[in-house]
């Protein structure tokens, strides 16, 4: 069986506006749910493709800190 996770996140989603996106964002790290984890990293992908390097810098360090507090 062949699963394609990413169109099935991306089409989930398609049409839905910032709020949709922050609350489904909110929720899933609120609840700490696992399954959620793939749909987050669908997400994160999806920004770092569509990011500058300052932007990526940015995120690398923001998650250097916290991967350090942790």
């Amino acid at each position: 069986m062949n699963l394609d996770i990413r169109s099935h996140i991306i089409n989930n989603f398609k049409g839905d506006n910032v709020q949709v996106l922050k609350e489904a964002i909110e929720e899933s790290i609120k609840n700490n749910d696992e399954i959620t984890l793939p749909g987050m990293g669908v997400f994160f992908e999806l920004v770092w493709q569509k990011a500058d390097e300052e932007m990526k810098d940015k995120m690398l360090k923001i998650l250097e800190d916290c991967v350090k507090q942790s």
